[in-house]
């Protein structure tokens, strides 16, 4: 459990590092270096990489909103079929980049086990 919960807090803050340095999908690059650095099963790595992310950019994204009193997103929920909704869309970027993490840490899993061999776990 010790393990899960640190595969979750290092994808959050490594992703949040290269996100400053480097493009969006670096959150990939930082999943999958926490996913071969720390031995899990490949459905824990996948959700502590999906976790991470999702909670850092819905943190994110929320603080973003609130520091412009929700103007963009609500343009942007505007312009995409969402309704409207600013809610809906920093939900479904924050699922988007997620996703993207998750199969990131599996794949790293799965590279960690082939690499090292290693039986099921």
């Amino acid at each position: 459990m010790l393990k899960y919960i640190s595969s979750i807090v290092l994808t959050a803050l490594l992703s949040f590092i290269a996100g400053i340095f480097l493009p969006w999908w670096s959150i990939a690059l930082s999943a999958c270096l926490v996913s071969l650095i720390i031995p899990q099963k490949p459905s824990l790595s996948f959700l502590a990489g999906f976790l991470g992310v999702f909670l850092l950019w819905e943190i994110l994204a929320w603080r973003i909103d609130a520091n412009n009193s929700g103007i963009l997103s609500h343009k942007i929920a505007n312009i995409l079929p969402l309704g409207g909704s600013a809610v809906f869309l920093i939900i479904l970027s924050s699922l988007i980049g997620a996703v993207v993490a998750g199969s990131a840490a599996l794949a790293g899993a799965y590279a960690r086990r082939w690499i090292i061999k290693a039986p099921e776990d």
